[in-house]
């Protein structure tokens, strides 16, 4: 008679039809199942039931212990059974074999050795390097080695000390024999699984990402008002915030989702609701330029307070860092508020409103201390703003020209010499030349800048003009420019690089920006857009006035977290009148009655009595890189995306097929022409 699979009565009649279906394989009847015709190799069919081949690497003893355990408190004579994967085999001779056992976590090993009496020997030859196995053995003390150790070595067998004698071994797969895989190893991102296993300063990556998450849940967690986490919707809607978004088309024609950019909206409306105080660790989308502190789709530690200033957020912001710092980081931060910096005082001193303000180099305004006719040689501007910065050298005036020469012939100062309102112009201060090497300058304006810059020997001093107008976006050429030449003075050994970490708020930004290509705001036929989004509140009484008058005037309730010339997050304090908040959106960012019409949820739940409330959102990827000393946020993600948006383990975004375009009501078009942030 037949083997016959025997099943109940009530199935369906799917099920009934594979009663009939002799058992062949695990596999045969798994791919009969997704309507796919096994491959009836012979070779392959007697190697899945030779042995319990399939059986053995699905059903595998639990393991009794880990190695930590085992390492810590070693108990000779004792079996037992361990997970792992194999490293690479030592045969001595024809009798014995060494071999390592990594752990599942790739952080220990333990030695293995098997002897040929043994029919363990010959399966664990059969088995390859780093494939994931069952060991069963004996715990013994490992011999000591007579000769003499180092240091380090004596540390090494303090954690070595132990041996598994081997009495069976089990693989659970095998891993590829052309495939060559070592630490120093580095795969391309098609093959990022590979490099998360090889690579342990990505994987300590990963794992120090998460204690962060955990400390930081804490911290918020066990406030005296506790912050509640809350998850909002990933599928949302499209309203203009500010940056570009992905859209999620869907099967009833004309209508789709937006990824969120934030879940700015989301927590407005649970303030709104009641909820006092909400976070969580949310994924945001953004279809904006790629760089190596940008992706895609990112993670932002979000928070929000209802009955609370900016102020209050920024309070409890520096007390979760600072628990974050003194809970993972060699050194704690130091006590005291963080500093505050102006968003006109960063972009005067340092030329950017992310300034690192550990590399010094302060800008300093001299036009009213040079001539005329050197202002009109180094800028076609009429009546600019002349800076200068100083980059202080070694008393060594030839190295620093050196220096000069290299930096202004490579393509990172390739920028600064196209710029449109003037290059800069370098001068190394040399006491053995005429006046110190400041001769275009005159005697008495080098005499001035002597006492002001307070020169010496093989100082570089550079100056550069700009427009005589109020500052705009995050940087000015100079603020560029001292970036880049200190970034390269340290590469070249002339200056030692920064330490520590140096946090401080930036506040008192304009309200309202320019619009500009890069930027092209919330889609209002003002000319102007909100600087951060258009949810933010002025900061003064003043301010609202300015509302009414001269809007590019006025300054918001906003504030951004930065640490060494990085931008962490920025937070404000929101507008809780839906009055206000109509009169921004419709009659200063002049925005037509239907992009007013997507805001309707967010009005309405202001106009149900919400209270003042303000917030922040902290870029987690960039925060954990900054505490790791990355400088792509590639090394903290697990799966990250290319700098065309691609990820190219998973080979995504995909080509859309013809179904799939008919299922989503979407058709291709070749006639379209992209140009200023539009169709044409």
């Amino acid at each position: 008679m037949p083997d016959v699979v025997m099943l109940p009565v009530q199935l369906s009649p799917r099920r009934l039809q594979l009663a009939a279906i002799r058992y062949q394989s695990y596999l045969e009847i798994s791919n009969y199942i997704r309507g796919i015709r096994a491959n009836r190799n012979s070779q392959c069919v007697r190697g899945f039931h030779g042995g319990s081949w399939l059986y053995q690497r699905i059903n595998f003893p639990a393991a009794t212990t880990n190695l930590k355990s085992l390492i810590e408190c070693p108990v000779p004579g004792k079996q037992v059974v361990l997970h792992g994967y194999l490293g690479k085999r030592v045969d001595m001779g024809k009798r014995m074999a060494f071999v390592r056992l990594t752990d599942p976590t790739l952080s220990q090993n333990v030695q293995i050795i098997a002897f040929a009496k043994n029919d363990s020997f010959e399966k664990l030859k059969s088995i390859e390097a780093n494939s994931p196995v069952v060991v069963q053995g004996v715990v013994q003390q490992k011999q000591a080695s007579s000769k003499e150790k180092t240091a380090a070595e004596k540390d090494e067998a303090k954690t070595d000390c132990v041996e598994i004698s081997l009495e069976d071994i089990h693989p659970l797969n095998e891993f590829p024999k052309d495939i060559i895989m070592t630490s120093d190893t580095v795969f391309p991102a098609e093959k990022r699984h590979l490099q998360i296993r090889t690579d342990s300063k990505l994987r300590h990556a990963l794992l120090f990402r998460a204690r962060a998450r955990n400390v930081l849940r804490e911290a918020l967690e066990e406030c005296q008002l506790p912050f509640v986490e809350i998850e909002t919707p990933l599928l949302f809607k499209s309203t203009p915030e500010g940056a570009r978004e992905f859209l999620v088309p869907t099967r009833r024609r004309g209508m789709a989702y937006a990824l969120p950019q934030s879940p700015q909206q989301y927590k407005q409306i649970l303030m709104a609701s009641g909820i006092p105080r909400y976070y969580q660790f949310a994924r945001c989308f953004r279809d904006e330029d790629l760089r190596a502190d940008r992706q895609p789709e990112f993670t932002q530690l979000d928070l929000e307070m209802s009955f609370a200033t900016g102020e209050d957020v920024m309070a409890i912001i520096e007390a979760a860092v600072k628990r974050l710092w003194s809970s993972l980081m060699s050194e704690p931060l130091p006590s005291g508020s963080f500093p505050r910096l102006s968003y006109g005082d960063a972009m005067a001193k340092y030329g950017s409103d992310k300034p690192d303000v550990r590399i010094g180099m302060e800008i300093k305004r001299i036009e009213h201390m040079i001539p005329v006719d050197l202002v009109s040689k180094i800028s076609p501007l009429h009546n600019p703003i002349v800076e200068a910065i100083k980059l202080e050298g070694n008393e060594n005036p030839e190295e620093m020209r050196k220096f000069l020469n290299s930096f202004m012939d490579s393509p990172e100062a390739s920028s600064f010499h196209k710029n449109p309102e003037g290059g800069p112009g370098a001068f190394v201060y040399d006491s053995r030349k005429p006046l110190s090497g400041l001769q275009p300058f005159g005697f008495e304006a080098t005499w001035v800048l002597e006492q002001e810059l307070d020169l010496k020997d093989g100082d570089l001093l550079i100056i550069q003009a700009r427009k005589n107008a109020p500052f705009s976006g995050g940087s000015t050429p100079l603020g560029d420019l001292r970036r880049e030449i200190h970034k390269a003075a340290v590469g070249a050994t002339l200056i030692s690089s920064p330490t520590g970490f140096h946090f401080l708020w930036v506040r008192d930004f304009p309200l309202f920006s320019p619009i500009t290509d890069s930027e092209p705001g919330q889609g209002g036929a003002a000319g102007i857009a909100s600087t951060h989004h258009p949810f933010t509140a002025p900061l003064r009484k003043s301010d609202v006035s300015l509302l009414l008058t001269d809007p590019t005037k006025v300054i918001a309730d906003h504030y951004d977290l930065v640490v060494n010339g990085v931008e962490l997050g920025g937070g404000s304090r929101r507008i809780h009148s839906a009055a206000v908040q109509e009169f921004i959106l419709r009659d200063i960012l002049k925005m037509p009655a239907d992009r007013l019409a997507d805001f309707s949820h967010l009005l309405d739940a202001l106009r149900a009595g919400c209270p003042p409330h303000a917030g922040i959102a902290l870029g987690f990827d960039r925060l954990v890189a900054v505490m790791l000393g990355k400088d792509s946020l590639r090394d903290v993600i697990a799966f990250p995306k290319s700098g065309k948006g691609e990820d190219l383990l998973v080979k995504c975004p995909s080509e859309m097929t013809e179904e799939s375009l008919r299922t989503y009501h979407l058709q291709l078009r070749d006639d379209v022409v992209w140009g200023e942030n539009k169709v044409e």
